[in-house]
């Protein structure tokens, strides 16, 4: 999906020119970008045997379901338990959890 935010409207060969040595086959990418559409990431315009895919879903979008997809799988559903695990695993500090709570008491669109 990185790709396709980042170029817009594009074609599977003009992904696969972007991306660096070696490249992996054209089968492979056309198959990651048909599951993409399939799951409404995706759609795409044909152009005779040529498709122009474009993406359906903004990258936020995509951030707020994968990590609802996420919290419901590993964490009971439970954004609290996220937070937990983050700040357990990862050793956050005092004054970054206080950071975090700051940013979470700051009304919206400030």
């Amino acid at each position: 999906m990185l790709y396709f935010w980042e170029l817009g409207k594009c074609t599977v060969s003009e992904i696969i020119n972007t991306m660096e040595e070696p490249r992996p086959p054209h089968s492979s990418i056309s198959t990651i970008v048909r599951i993409l559409e399939k799951k409404g990431f995706l759609d795409h315009k044909a152009y005779g045997r040529t498709y122009e895919y474009f993406p359906q879903i903004s990258k936020e979008e995509y951030s707020n379901q994968s990590i609802d997809k996420m919290v419901i799988d590993y964490f009971d559903g439970s954004y609290t338990n996220l937070v937990s695990f983050i700040a357990k695993e990862k050793d956050m500090s005092v004054k970054e959890i206080n950071e975090l709570f700051k940013l979470l008491d700051e009304p919206e669109g400030q």
